[in-house]
């Protein structure tokens, strides 16, 4: 039997979970409200969060797991990307654990553990499996020919689609968190009112910034034009009313084009490469319009599709457990040396 402790603190969500033969028991999350008042994450408030709350959030993950400290079998944490206040507080408690408790030390990617998250449940990919990972950080096309042998096919070249969901919600006056609302107030909405523009990136990559711009002059002239060369002509009571009576509209539109975006690509690979079984994760994997679009471009193409629990879709401490577990048993583990890293993908 394999027991894994497993600690996530990349960002702003402070997690553990348990692990006992590739079977998640628990995975519990505290998450930081303080960052709702600045619009976004706050660094070294995220990190003196986790300072607080790592104790407490270890300590209910083993007991909801009916697990103590002297039958943990290995000490897993987040090593890389994320922001490294944060990273230092889960590598530092994983460490002194690990050194504490004489067990073995396993660092995770946390990019890594968004894929395999996709092996938690019962019903699993069957390798090799495509997996297009979308987050407020990243959005990657991953070829996945093992638990341990992942590639990259494609990936942002500027900014990533959970960003663009937050920062066009901040243009819209919606307050941090924006992506969650964009998707609510889509489901009232018609994604064919208004057209954004699509990119034109070659291969599997993909682009948003430009995106971002055309949703930001097209709100500036309230809806008249999305002319980077034209003036702005709306007033900024007119900006404000053309916003508030056709929210649900933009919301629908504009997450129909990010989503669009999304899945051209990654049926372009499936296709390409002949796979058949394909995975979302990542943040954005919550969005109920990619859930759903996802699901119906694999039933269109006879595709098997898969989409994790949401509890593990955003950031947890379940996703770097599954991934611990089979770095464990290919007894990958990692010296009390290793530091953590803020970019980089294993």
């Amino acid at each position: 039997m394999s027991v894994i402790l497993a600690i996530e603190s990349s960002c702003d969500e402070t997690s553990a979970a348990v692990c006992v033969d590739g079977k998640i028991l628990s995975n519990n999350i505290a998450t930081q409200a303080v960052h709702a008042q600045y619009g976004g994450v706050v660094p070294e408030l995220a990190s003196r969060a986790h300072l607080q709350n790592i104790v407490p959030v270890v300590d209910v993950a083993l007991k909801k797991a009916g697990k103590e400290l002297k039958d943990v079998d290995a000490i897993a944490f987040t090593q890389a990307p994320g922001l490294i206040g944060s990273l230092l507080v889960g590598a530092t408690f994983a460490k002194s654990l690990s050194l504490a408790l004489n067990k073995p030390l396993i660092s995770v990617n946390h990019m890594q553990a968004h894929v395999l998250a996709n092996l938690i449940p019962d019903r699993k990919p069957e390798f090799p499996f495509l997996c297009l990972t979308v987050s407020g950080g990243h959005t990657q096309i991953v070829l996945c020919k093992s638990p341990l042998d992942l590639e990259v096919i494609g990936e942002t070249i500027d900014d990533a689609a959970g960003e663009a969901f937050d920062k066009c919600a901040k243009l819209l006056g919606l307050p941090y968190p924006g992506g969650p609302l964009i998707d609510k107030y889509a489901r009232e909405g018609d994604p064919a009112r208004f057209q954004f523009p699509e990119p034109k990136i070659p291969n599997y990559n993909f682009s948003f910034s430009g995106l971002k711009t055309a949703v930001l002059y097209f709100l500036m002239n309230a809806g008249k034009s999305q002319i980077y060369k034209e003036a702005f002509t709306a007033t900024e009571e007119e900006r404000k009313k053309f916003i508030e009576e056709n929210l649900y509209d933009i919301c629908a539109s504009l997450q129909n084009r990010i989503i669009t975006i999304l899945l051209k690509k990654f049926a372009k690979a499936a296709k390409d490469l002949g796979v058949k079984d394909l995975c979302i994760a990542g943040g954005v994997s919550a969005n109920s319009g990619l859930r759903q679009a996802f699901t119906e471009m694999g039933q269109k193409n006879g595709w098997n599709t898969f989409i994790p629990e949401f509890q593990y879709c955003t950031d947890n401490a379940g996703m770097i457990a599954i991934t611990a577990y089979y770095k464990y048993l290919n007894k990958e583990f990692a010296p009390l040396t290793v530091q953590p890293a803020a970019r980089g993908f294993e």
